[in-house]
């Protein structure tokens, strides 16, 4: 248990066996029993027939709580159904869609960053990083001047980097009011990211906004059609922070290793390029445009599939149940690896290549063998406003530039709450005439 916890501690991958890229479910016990489960049938039964059943677990909870409360992403039951519920309409097509000019003009940054650089190599990681944390700003609190951006950056950094490695504690699934060292290192920057948040709030209650309405303003008028309850403070801030953690690095992320498949096939570069430039004539790609560049969608699905940024789901049975002809018993930890579903020989042709082809025909793909952003009734709720600003963000950079890899700088893939290719992803940025 004790060497389970360090190569955790280093990289959660690490905990996945390799014959769980070869086999239907893998199980075992490391303090407590666990299964992990790649079969499609029965994570359906997991994420959706008995979605009750297999609630998220108790370690998931106790390494996120701190951060984002009882927020949609933590919450269970009627808390959450209500919730979900209250926030759908803010993720529906025409919102993320009004959205999509301020994902086109952070893309347009980008750029100029990058071709600000000159020669040298750029980490894309970093970069990414920036774009999507400007996205997220934009659209949470757009022209607030009392959110101090830079502070709640550094605050989910330091959070993630300390507090959010498994403990002793999460693995032995002791309570939660159990006080883990590492998150409270962090718990002064978690309180001060939260009272600005809610100090964000007040002001714009009182204020109002104008101009198309940001996720805080569609958060505010958001009621749920069957109780009528509207969020209160406390609980606007836990999801707006939930949307700023969720909703910026997970697409950063997927946007550095779609940089970095690409830098090492030359070939399917060009073909998204020449796509890009036939559609964009040089301009920042709009929402608009999205809909319009297959292929570049198609290289995102992919990188999704070998990099999702969610590289675990995590669930804790409740009651007895049998998968895959499997006992498993309540209080066992259920996981779906999604890192190792993506890459398992039954269900991909040639699972560790780069081949955005196979996304072409989507119908031809099991729908629960291809998880980035979950499934069921606890879907992400921004999928759709994260695959747009990757489109477009990944369509303006490859309609200006053409991207090389550094020698020698490969990343190495280390999970602790997200996928993250560790050494950063570093490119050489050759401008496009």
């Amino acid at each position: 248990m004790l060497g389970s916890l360090q190569m955790a501690r280093r990289n959660v991958l690490s905990i996945i066996p390799k014959i769980a890229t070869t086999q239907p479910m893998v199980s075992g016990k490391t303090g407590k029993r666990w299964h992990m489960v790649m079969d499609p049938g029965a994570i359906r039964e997991i994420l959706l027939d008995r979605l009750e059943d297999y609630p998220k677990s108790d370690v998931t909870k106790n390494l996120l709580r701190p951060a984002i409360g009882e927020s949609l992403f933590i919450a269970e039951g009627a808390h959450w159904r209500w919730q979900r519920r209250a926030a759908a309409p803010v993720f529906s097509q025409r919102n993320v869609r009004n959205l999509a000019p301020v994902m086109s003009a952070a893309a347009d940054r980008s750029a100029k960053r990058i071709a600000a650089a000159g020669p040298r190599a750029v980490n894309m990681l970093d970069e990414m990083v920036t774009t999507t944390f400007e996205v997220i700003g934009d659209v949470t609190f757009s022209g607030d001047g009392t959110f101090d951006r830079d502070k709640v950056h550094g605050a989910i950094d330091d959070y993630i980097a300390e507090a959010g490695k498994i403990s002793l504690f999460d693995i032995l699934g002791l309570p939660d009011w159990l006080p883990r060292p590492g998150r409270m290192m962090s718990g002064q920057a978690l309180k001060q990211m939260k009272a600005m948040a809610d100090q964000a709030i007040e002001a714009r209650v009182a204020r109002g906004h104008d101009g198309t309405p940001d996720l805080l303003d569609l958060l505010l008028e958001g009621e749920d059609p069957k109780t009528k309850r509207r969020m209160n403070t406390g609980e606007l801030r836990d999801n707006l922070l939930t949307f700023i953690v969720a909703g910026h690095e997970t697409t950063a992320l997927t946007l550095a290793w779609s940089m970095y498949l690409m830098g090492f096939d030359p070939e399917m570069q060009a073909r998204a390029r020449a796509e890009v430039r036939d559609v964009l004539q040089g301009r920042a790609c709009t929402g608009d445009d999205a809909d319009k560049l297959p292929l570049v969608r198609m290289i995102i699905d992919e990188a999704l599939r070998l990099y999702p940024a969610a590289g675990i789901i995590s669930r804790t049975a409740q009651k007895h149940d049998r998968l895959c002809d499997r006992e498993i018993r309540p209080g066992d930890t259920v996981m779906i690896p999604i890192y190792a579903l993506g890459r398992n020989e039954l269900l991909w042709d040639d699972p560790d290549a780069f081949r955005p082809e196979r996304f072409a025909d989507r119908k031809a793909i099991d729908r629960y063998a291809y998880l980035p952003f979950g499934d069921g009734p606890r879907i992400c709720i921004g999928a759709s406003f994260a695959l747009q600003e990757a489109v477009i963000i990944l369509a303006t950079l490859l309609g200006r530039f053409k991207f090389t890899p550094v020698p020698g700088k490969d990343p190495e893939p280390v999970m602790i709450l997200t996928l993250r290719p560790e050494g950063g992803v570093w490119m050489t940025a050759e401008p496009l005439d």
